[in-house]
């Protein structure tokens, strides 16, 4: 590979952007990658990028910045595209709301019959008729978020998914399967059908992304939108700004540190529910090794607590960090059967059933709120009020072999922080933890009391999925 020749240049420019990234990407990886690129060629892109992705990866979390890093470097077109903007973009919010509107009536057809051609020209297309800031010129550049936040593809699922069943059956139309009443019932299909309309506007979304990325690119130069507009990894991502993440790509990093946390626990588990040696069972176990003792048998202790107790702030300082913890804990039910989860602003409720109850991924941290009574006189968050409402009324559900995890910022606005009262909670259990989604440097700014808590409870600090792993594996066994 020389230099000299413009796909060779195009791949060490790849390279050199992926370490920016903290990619670990070395001259053997671009070496690996030309000769895939030789074996390949350039009439498919897809089976391009694939063939780079495992040349030039080692982890698979480095996956969404390589494909951002690719849209860049190999984009699927240069310049306009054809019959992309059948009328000039409009100037004006309410011009930019009808354009919306008609665009996402294509977006509608399109995702029902998933023509993924037409999702293409309809990226484009949004991107270059809403993308730009009102009275911008020419060279202000595309934003991929006002683009999908004019359009809120989102809201075309249900109607996409209507105009595919009616495709599939006009004979259908509105009536239910009990006579008419105006109202269909939902089939197991249906569940399948949402599903995968609602992954191809995640696709959608993305095509935007990549299709904004690439006009940036040509205005201002690949190096500089490969340096400040590409996104880290999923796991690097601070918690608090995960909002606009997709609760499935939330879920999938999640899910296996919830299976870790439940072996850890479960080691643990297994250390502590052995008794006193059983003198009967182990000597009629030697009978099979001469009279010699080899494995000891152990009394067996009941367990009657819950292994894992969440106290969770669902305050609004840590609004941000609630939808995490709500999609934290649908992980953490379906591989715990014993664990209870108290959510708290000022007093505690008792949210267990509330999340069990719920499908994994969805969004329920609004519904948590207005059911549950988790607020006392105000809405402001109250860690004492909070831990001395825990101690009166939970108190039995931690026991000797527990574990409790805290979630929040440890900020009281001002309020007594009862230390006692966390002290109790701490004492009563085996093991406990505090899962902080704020940096270390902060812990002593402003209404912060993490520190003073932090000498009763082992503090952590827990802004990204990187953080929370690091956590899980030091967590010890006895």
């Amino acid at each position: 590979m020389h230099l000299a020749d413009p796909l060779g240049a195009r791949l060490v420019d790849l390279g050199r952007a992926l370490r920016t990234h903290g990619v670990n990407v070395g001259t053997s990886e671009v070496a690996d990658a030309a000769a895939a690129t030789s074996a390949l060629g350039l009439e498919d892109r897809e089976r391009l990028r694939s063939g780079l992705a495992a040349t030039m990866m080692r982890r698979s979390a480095d996956r969404t910045v390589f494909d951002q890093l690719f849209d860049i470097y190999f984009p699927p077109a240069v310049g306009g595209r054809t019959g992309e903007a059948e009328e000039p973009a409009p100037t004006d919010t309410a011009g930019a709301r009808e354009r919306a509107v008609a665009i996402r009536e294509e977006l509608i057809d399109a995702l029902a019959r998933g023509d993924d051609r037409e999702l293409e020209r309809l990226a484009a297309r949004a991107v270059l008729e809403l993308g730009r800031l009102p009275d911008a010129d020419n060279s202000s550049g595309f934003f991929a978020k006002q683009t999908i936040e004019r359009l809120a593809p989102q809201t075309a699922i249900a109607a996409a998914q209507e105009r595919s069943r009616e495709s599939r059956n006009p004979s259908v139309g509105g009536e239910d399967a009990a006579g008419g009443s105006g109202q269909r019932r939902e089939v197991l299909s249906d569940r399948y059908d949402r599903e995968e309309i609602r992954g191809r506007v995640g696709a959608f979304r993305r095509k935007i992304e990549a299709e904004a990325a690439r006009r940036n690119a040509e205005l201002r130069g690949r190096d500089r939108i490969s340096q400040f507009n590409v996104e880290g990894p999923l796991e690097r991502v601070d918690i608090m700004l995960t909002s606009g993440t997709d609760a499935g790509d939330l879920q999938a990093v999640i899910a296996p540190l919830s299976r870790k946390l439940a072996s850890k626990l479960a080691a643990r588990q297994r250390r502590h529910t052995r008794g006193a040696i059983d003198i009967r069972r182990t000597l009629r176990a030697a009978m099979s090794t001469g009279g010699v003792p080899v494995r000891p048998a152990h009394k067996r202790r009941t367990r009657t607590r819950a292994e894992l107790v969440l106290l969770c702030d669902m305050s609004g300082s840590v609004a941000g960090f609630s939808r995490f913890t709500m999609l934290l804990l649908q992980s953490l039910a379906g591989v715990f059967r014993r664990v209870r989860f108290i959510g708290f602003i000022n007093v505690c409720d008792d949210i267990t059933d509330l999340v069990r109850d719920s499908q994994v991924g969805e969004e329920i941290a609004e519904r948590v709120t207005q059911e549950a009574n988790m607020a006392r006189h105000h809405s402001a968050s109250d860690y004492g009020s909070a831990f001395a409402d825990a101690a009166d009324r939970y108190i039995d559900l931690i026991g000797p072999r527990s574990t409790v995890l805290v979630i929040g910022d440890a900020r009281s606005n001002g309020t007594n922080p009862q230390f006692d009262a966390l002290r109790t909670l701490v004492q009563q259990a085996g093991h406990a933890a505090w899962l902080n989604p704020e940096p270390l440097s902060q812990w002593r700014m402003g209404d912060s009391v993490a520190e003073q808590y932090g000498e009763i409870i082992d503090m952590h600090e827990v802004r990204n999925i990187d953080q929370l792993r690091e956590f899980i594996s030091r967590l010890p066994l006895r």
